[in-house]
């Protein structure tokens, strides 16, 4: 058709040729090897064929054929020029889809990532607008919607941090009483975010302290073990000086060296427990009659009055505990509260309750002693930390340690008078 035309308007004097050259490199941008090559020499057969049998027909002049020839030459320089921007722009798009590709690997690699740090992740706006939260980030600060402003906490230690834009993290404390620290870093985003780093200082205290207790129960044991030896030829030795009864000053020492062997094979005891804790067994326990049975030994055990503990257990109370655990973490805590207690009627008591949240149980342990300075609260837990002479340290951070090995806790409550400490554990299931 565009060959008709050109024929018909005079040839290539007409300009109508151009219409071949913009069809031919819009056909070489989307050909393929030596089809580019195919339209070009179609293009100039049309053309050379248009034009000869103008000159035959003497409608064109014959010095026209010249001109044909070079346009013709420009078809072929147009084709191989359009095939060679077409390869290129073909190797640019397959490049841009290639880095697509990774990019998007990468995004969901990174989410992946940032969704299972154990550490909060936040993007926020200079407003406070949250743009994105990894689950962490949403499971210490709760449903914060749309705003950080929503919870006060983290809103202040942010409006603090932009008008310091100070490094140190912000000490801020999560709905549910967790001391986390924030720390906030500017990103290099036009549109200015910050990067907010949430962790929880709890779990870095907890970790530190398991890392602490390993090489320490590793170091403790072997001690352990090299002292039981010679304490047991001690106390055997002490036996048999008892049997030959040299005199009152004589047994009064011994009593003095047996009290202290006691005492050595408890702490041995103690330490080589903090290494081979019994796995817990949980059964339903009656509390009713179990903490009956158990104030009973307990009095007997320690030579106690009978209205030294007073018991306070409503009927129908369970709890899903080990009961070889559950004695023990009970002896340990009326121990102490024995120990510090006047020791006069009712100065030492254990109440069963049911907690406030359904399917939980607490039992109580208070006494009548002077109660634990605040200075040491956040330490009688740790092992080896007493305040008794005679206490090897041991006692609470074994008793804790059996309350988590039954899906319990056991905390120290607030008090106005004496020690009081709560054990909470669950009476719906036993795992």
């Amino acid at each position: 058709m565009v060959a008709a035309l050109l024929y018909l308007t005079g040839g290539v004097k007409s300009g109508v040729s151009i219409l071949l050259l913009v069809s031919l490199a819009a056909a070489s941008l989307v050909g393929r090897g030596r089809l580019v090559l195919f339209y070009a020499a179609l293009a100039t057969v049309a053309m050379l064929l248009v034009q000869t049998v103008g000159i035959l027909n003497g409608i064109f002049e014959e010095s026209s054929i010249v001109q044909a020839g070079l346009i013709s030459a420009g078809f072929f320089a147009t084709a191989i020029l359009a095939r060679l921007l077409g390869q290129r722009v073909m190797i640019n798009e397959d490049l841009a889809r290639r880095r697509g590709e990774a990019l998007e690997n990468q995004i969901r690699i990174s989410q992946q990532v940032v969704e299972r740090m154990q550490d909060g992740v936040l993007i926020v706006a200079t407003d406070g607008t949250v743009l994105r939260s990894n689950p962490v980030a949403q499971e210490m600060l709760g449903d914060l919607g749309q705003t950080a402003a929503r919870f006060e906490a983290f809103g202040e230690a942010l409006a603090s941090w932009q008008t310091v834009r100070r490094e140190d993290p912000c000490p801020i404390r999560a709905q549910d009483g967790r001391e986390l620290e924030a720390r906030f870093v500017p990103t290099t985003s036009s549109d200015g975010e910050i990067l907010v780093f949430l962790e929880d200082i709890g779990r870095v205290k907890e970790q530190a302290q398991q890392l602490k207790l390993a090489s320490l129960g590793r170091l403790t044991a072997s001690i352990a073990h090299e002292i039981r030896n010679p304490l047991s030829a001690i106390s055997h030795a002490g036996e048999l000086l008892r049997e030959e009864r040299r005199g009152d000053m004589q047994d009064r020492l011994l009593r003095i060296l047996n009290d202290n062997i006691l005492r050595l094979d408890r702490i041995v005891q103690d330490v080589l427990q903090l290494g081979r804790q019994n796995r817990a067994l949980p059964e339903r326990v009656a509390l009713d009659e179990f903490c009956a049975g158990f104030v009973e030994h307990f009095n007997a055990g320690e030579g106690l009055a009978d209205d030294v503990v007073t018991l306070i257990v409503p009927a129908g109370l369970s709890l899903c505990f080990d009961r070889a655990h559950l004695n023990q973490v009970l002896w340990n805590l009326l121990g102490n509260a024995v120990r510090h207690s006047s020791r006069g009627p009712s100065a030492v008591r254990l109440e069963c309750r049911a907690a406030q949240s359904e399917g939980r149980v607490e039992l109580h342990v208070m006494d009548d002693g002077p109660g634990i300075a605040e200075s040491v609260r956040e330490q009688i837990f740790e092992p080896f930390f007493t305040t008794h002479h005679q206490g090897t340290g041991l006692g609470l951070y074994i008793a804790r340690e059996l309350c988590h090995a039954n899906g319990a806790s056991l905390e120290l409550a607030a008090s106005e008078s004496g020690a009081h400490f709560v054990v909470a554990g669950r009476n719906d299931t036993c795992h």
